[in-house]
């Protein structure tokens, strides 16, 4: 019995391409991504000339998560200065009291 591995559904290759190609389309137009996927393959259509179907989506998929994860990651740090402040500011009222 011969042994069969299964080929990959996407190579390794495709997804370094689709990164790179990504973030050099958001370093050029950093202002013109958002959130928003279809308005991203819309942007992608003005910008660059993508032949592959396929490929326009994965890039401007990348280009929608990578965004929303750098908002998320804005809102939680945010999120936590104000209780590093409040703790701070208590750990200074413990110690006037304390004094």
């Amino acid at each position: 019995m011969a042994y069969r591995y299964k080929i990959p559904l996407m190579p390794i290759g495709n997804v370094n391409r689709v990164r790179r190609i990504s973030t050099e389309l958001m370093t050029t137009y950093k202002g013109k991504f958002g959130v928003d996927f279809k308005q991203n393959k819309k942007i992608l259509d003005e910008v660059a000339v993508v032949r592959s179907k396929g490929l326009k989506n994965e890039i401007a998929g990348y280009i929608t998560a990578h965004l929303r994860r750098e908002l998320e990651e804005q809102k939680e740090k945010e999120s936590l200065a104000p209780q590093d402040e409040t703790i701070a500011e208590t750990e200074e009222l413990e110690e006037q009291l304390v004094s």
